[in-house]
């Protein structure tokens, strides 16, 4: 069972969010919160496998909140809710340790899907919250092209099995389940993100994975 905190300022919005996890009968909605403070007490209180952040909320925005449980509540990984227009946040999360960022708009079935692989230890970008980083770093660091072609430089650089591995994980993918796509164990799989991590200059898979969608790997592998 997935035990998952819910974290929203909105109560139509945490409602929301419980009635579609709810559908799934593998993942249990234990806690609520309302605020980026009280999200990190509940996670201390209860050590959800995963907590579902949005990104503005009072107090302590879910960026931090995200940080401390991070920080003080191993063994939860964070998604992060998100709407069109928050860009810089998006960003300034790729650096709290969230795992996976969805649009609020989005589709049920996305929250599920991203629910369950960062439970799994994944990361999940939602397709659109992917394509807005892109266009976003593009416009703050020169054209969309010149973007491109360092992302691809960087991803170049890679062997040509750490490029499968970090397609894989880009599109959402388990350690696990990228070792039974490529017939490896997970172990091997470990080791290879961690130098896809080291090689690429980032923290975190989340961030690879924003390298991967800016590279356009994934239409390659995929």
């Amino acid at each position: 069972m997935i035990r998952v905190l819910v974290a929203d300022d909105e109560s139509l919005v945490r409602a929301g969010v419980r009635a579609i996890l709810s559908t799934d009968p593998a993942i249990d909605v234990v806690a609520e919160a309302a605020c980026g403070d009280e999200a990190v007490e509940l996670a201390r209180a209860h050590r959800p496998h995963v907590a579902v952040l949005d990104i503005r909320m009072p107090v302590r925005d879910g960026i931090e909140a995200a940080a401390e449980i991070r920080r003080t509540v191993l063994g939860t990984a964070v998604v992060m809710l998100t709407t069109f227009g928050q860009d810089d946040y998006i960003l300034r999360a790729l650096g709290s340790g969230a795992m996976g960022f969805l649009i609020k708009s989005g589709e049920p079935e996305e929250l599920i899907a991203g629910v369950r692989a960062v439970a799994d230890g994944a990361a999940y970008l939602s397709p659109k919250v992917a394509a807005r980083v892109v266009a976003h770093l593009a416009a703050g660091a020169g054209p969309l092209a010149g973007r491109r072609a360092a992302a691809r430089g960087r991803v170049d650089a890679l062997t040509a099995r750490e490029r499968e591995v970090l397609a894989l994980l880009a599109a959402g993918l388990s350690n696990r389940q990228i070792g039974r796509r490529l017939r490896v164990t997970e172990g091997t799989v470990k080791a290879h993100v961690s130098s896809i991590l080291a090689r690429l200059g980032v923290d975190n898979r989340a961030a690879a994975a924003v390298v991967a969608h800016e590279a356009g790997l994934l239409a390659e592998h995929l």
